[in-house]
């Protein structure tokens, strides 16, 4: 498979995340739940464009109905970060990942913000902008842990604070960054930790998760098991520190 024709297609959507106009055409899917015309038309090009790439390939993404869930299937999150979208908070990605039998086996995270592109193929390392990454692995106290607190799930919202508050008293710093990719990537190359989210979807982390597995880091959902790539799952990664520590404190 050419993946550097896969990455030129991801990279060509930034000028979207840059249109006022489509990132102010926003509506709601849900309580706190924003879509624009930049996810849907990022989600329609995408797909248009992988079925020229890769036509025996399936495909599932934030915005589309997936029909028939393939074994060997693309997912697309167009936009990871909406509302940081939507409020130009200048933190949304766009994340692909090549899923086979349920396992990554390529993923890309693009911000087009900073036009830092993370990379990975299975087996064969993760990659910053082409050059190689790997996790920082600190002592407890040392380490910068961010979390995800969904704007839609408020119900959880004493639960997953409740952790965060002693994540905080236990570690350097919390951060919240609202882009699970991105959060996911910062672990992969260093700048961070340790991440932990009550609730995700396969897009969400389908990409970083090789990445980060690529670095170095780990990954599972709270209570332990392996992640799966067909529905939502608890989330939890770090560096090996974090993520023994995380793991515990989640489960």
């Amino acid at each position: 498979m050419d993946y550097q024709a896969i990455i030129d297609v991801v990279k060509s959507v930034k000028p979207l995340f840059f249109d006022n106009d489509l990132r102010s055409q926003s509506s709601m899917k849900g309580d706190a739940d924003f879509v624009t015309q930049v996810d849907l038309k990022i989600s329609s090009y995408v797909k248009s464009a992988l079925a020229e790439l890769t036509p025996e390939i399936g495909f599932m993404s934030e915005e589309e109905d997936p029909g028939e869930v393939k074994p060997t299937r693309w997912i697309l999150d167009p936009v990871d970060g909406t509302t940081n979208l939507v409020f130009d908070y200048r933190a949304s990605t766009i994340s692909l990942a090549l899923v086979r039998d349920e396992k990554p086996v390529f993923g890309i995270v693009y911000n087009p913000y900073s036009d830092e592109l993370f990379t990975a193929q299975k087996g064969l390392g993760a990659f910053l902008n082409g050059n190689k990454i790997q996790t920082s692995d600190r002592e407890l106290t040392n380490c910068l842990i961010e979390f995800g607190a969904g704007s839609t799930h408020k119900d959880g919202a004493h639960e997953i604070f409740g952790i965060a508050e002693k994540v905080f008293c236990d570690c350097l710093d919390l951060r919240r960054m609202c882009s699970s990719a991105l959060a996911i990537c910062y672990i992969a190359c260093g700048r961070s930790n340790g991440y932990f989210e009550k609730r995700l979807k396969p897009w969400d982390y389908a990409a970083a998760a090789l990445i980060l597995d690529e670095a170095g880091g780990y990954s599972s959902e709270w209570n332990g098991q392996l992640l799966q790539y067909k529905s939502a799952c608890s989330f939890v990664c770090g560096s090996q520190t974090a993520f023994e520590y995380l793991k515990g404190v989640v489960s």
